[in-house]
């Protein structure tokens, strides 16, 4: 259990009792997380669900400036608002960060051979090149399969793709790093 302070205006009266709103839970859920990433795990998951709008976070966290983790919540509130909808993509934006690559266009979106929007995980215009981060679900053969043949039509129009598992950009950032910078050369 955790005590709060209740911020003016910043909660409602449930059955007597006085509860604070989505945004405010998120952000003192992210604060007293066991670790940085379940923080962002947090504030990610709650955006991508639909519970909280990174708009109302960020107000939340304009009137805690005292809060624990404040500059990771903030930051996270910011790769959100720019289009970055899983952990493994906020993984992304913090190695591109860390070793002084461009950042990417996230969650663009490109129409496929059938008509239907396509979402893609990180773009470089410049470089016409795409990096999609592959969670565990991509290894069933069925996700695969369309993995392997939405590569294929990108290709084949010009643009290059590189892959990445999830866990690699936590594993090894070194390694992701040097084939994001090569391809970026090119």
């Amino acid at each position: 259990m955790h005590r709060t302070t209740l911020l003016a205006g910043g909660y409602r009266r449930r059955k007597r009792l006085p509860c604070t709103g989505v945004a405010r839970a998120v952000v003192d859920g992210a604060a007293w997380a066991d670790s940085d990433a379940e923080a962002r795990g947090i504030i990610v998951s709650a955006c991508q669900q639909r519970r909280v709008h990174p708009a109302g976070l960020r107000r939340v966290l304009a009137d805690m400036p005292r809060v624990r983790r404040r500059r990771l919540i903030g930051t996270t509130i910011g790769d959100v608002e720019g289009g970055a909808e899983s952990l493994s993509e906020l993984d992304l934006l913090a190695l591109c960060r860390r070793f002084r690559l461009p950042l990417p266009e996230q969650q663009r979106f490109r129409l496929d051979a059938d008509g239907r929007r396509r979402f893609l995980d990180a773009y470089w215009a410049e470089a016409r090149l795409h990096v999609e981060i592959d969670g565990a679900h991509h290894m069933d053969v069925r996700y695969w399969a369309a993995d392997m043949l939405r590569q294929n039509r990108v290709w084949v129009r010009g643009d290059r793709i590189l892959r990445f598992p999830a866990f690699l950009l936590r594993t090894d950032p070194a390694m992701v790093a040097g084939q994001l910078r090569e391809a970026l050369k090119r």
